[in-house]
């Protein structure tokens, strides 16, 4: 029984050996693997900074071709460290899950082996103990031997207490290690999927920049003419939807919408520069044939074309549209609106890339879109919207500035339009 016993440990040792080894060296390369594209992303996001930074400078500057060829020529580069960034990121969780499956392995043959032996060290206590202990001594040549073996037998015991409490870790173990793997699947998922919507904001990028240079012809009068007819359409557009919405007169309950300065609402943008406020700004007092008096209903955000934009609060998605189909140039461009289980909905708008549907449940955070410069915009940027649900409604008319043609989009009483920041946290800088 005793050299079965050492037998055993020589096994259970050897093959512990032999698995450190063999995981050990594979554990090494996938280490290094990911430590170099920990690097690469490190690298990555301080020149996505500095794009960014760059961005933003250029979009407080005055707009002409050249600046906005510029604008979308650095965000090109932007959006191509984005996508070089998120190719990083899928291989580092590849190799997480890589070297996480390793462990998982290696946690097995470590739980299959200690319960090896521990099946077979108490299988030989229960056969010693089935002995009487007259047999036993009979087994031995002298008593030393036979008290030697008990010593024997007494600290085999303590030891199978403790290959008890490390088989429990070691399972433990292996139950987190599987957790982790999990989840790292899933945000495998989510990065693929994020890349596959990067790919698609690339087209969309070099797509606006053809456009504009075909419809400018290419010079700076082709530009200004643009942006004068843009403005006209715009005025004409919004003339329109103000005398609609000064009809409505519908019935708003105080008492169904957060008090101010509640924070209910999260940024729908991970950084929060201003670039216009709600209301009689400055801004929309200087260019009042635009906002036709009525100010500006929402506030701007500065993002660069390809932004992912969040839910600001869990709700239900009322719909979606792009008015650039009815008006191109003219209004919000792409659209998603949500309403929200406060008596509140939100607007988000001018985006490149939709990601919601019409009665999609969202959680708060929740990515429904990118941002861009679809609809009225001379820049990128995210435009939004705060209203009192009970005075807004998604409506279709046929618009007279529009040719005749039928747009959709959120239409509300004058008196819904809420200040946004009366319910977002005071977490902002401007660039104005």
């Amino acid at each position: 029984m005793k050299k079965t016993v050492i037998l055993l440990s020589i096994f259970l040792i050897a093959l512990s050996i032999h698995t450190v080894f063999v995981f050990g060296a594979t554990a090494d390369q996938l280490q290094s693997q990911i430590n170099e594209h920990n690097q690469t992303i490190s690298q990555l996001q301080q020149e996505i900074a500095e794009y960014q930074s760059k961005l933003d400078k250029t979009s407080v500057e005055a707009k002409s071709l050249q600046s906005s060829i510029q604008t979308l020529e650095l965000n090109a580069k932007k959006l191509g460290a984005d996508l070089n960034l998120t190719q990083n990121k899928i291989s580092t969780t590849d190799l997480t899950i890589a070297q996480l499956s390793g462990q998982i392995s290696t946690k097995q043959q470590q739980i299959n082996a200690n319960k090896l032996a521990l099946a077979d060290t108490i299988r030989n206590i229960n056969e010693s103990d089935s002995n009487s202990l007259f047999q036993t001594m009979l087994v031995y040549p002298n008593l030393s031997a036979f008290w030697g073996q008990v010593e024997t037998l007494h600290q085999f015991q303590t030891k199978v207490d403790a290959s008890v409490l490390t088989l429990q870790g070691l399972q433990n173990d292996l139950l987190q290690n599987k957790s982790l793997t999990e989840v790292k699947k899933g945000d495998l998922v989510g990065l693929q999927n994020q890349l596959s919507d990067q790919k698609t904001i690339v087209e969309v990028n070099k797509d606006q920049k053809n456009k504009l240079l075909v419809q400018t012809k290419d010079t700076e009068v082709g530009y200004k003419n643009l942006i004068a007819d843009r403005k006209a359409k715009e005025k004409a557009f919004e003339d329109e939807l103000n005398a609609i919405q000064a009809q409505l007169k519908l019935v708003i309950d105080p008492k169904s919408i957060p008090a101010s300065g509640t924070g209910v609402l999260t940024w729908p943008l991970a950084r929060h520069l201003i670039t216009q406020y709600f209301g009689n700004t400055a801004f929309a007092q200087a260019h009042a044939a635009v906002y036709s008096g009525q100010g500006h209903n929402g506030i701007d955000i500065a993002a660069s074309i390809g932004t992912p934009v969040m839910a600001a609060a869990a709700g239900t998605v009322l719909g979606t549209g792009n008015t650039d189909q009815t008006c191109p140039g003219a209004s919000f461009g792409k659209w998603v609106m949500i309403r929200h289980n406060n008596g509140l909905s939100t607007l988000y708008a001018h985006l490149s890339v939709i990601k919601a549907s019409q009665g999609d449940t969202v959680n708060t955070g929740d990515v429904i879109g990118y941002s861009g410069m679809t609809g009225y915009a001379t820049g990128p940027h995210l435009h939004f919207t705060v209203y009192a649900s009970q005075g807004v409604k998604i409506m279709s008319r046929a618009s007279i500035a529009c040719g005749g043609a039928t747009y959709t989009m959120p239409i509300a009483d004058l008196k819904a339009y809420l200040n946004p920041l009366n319910y977002l946290s005071s977490d902002f800088t401007t660039s104005l």
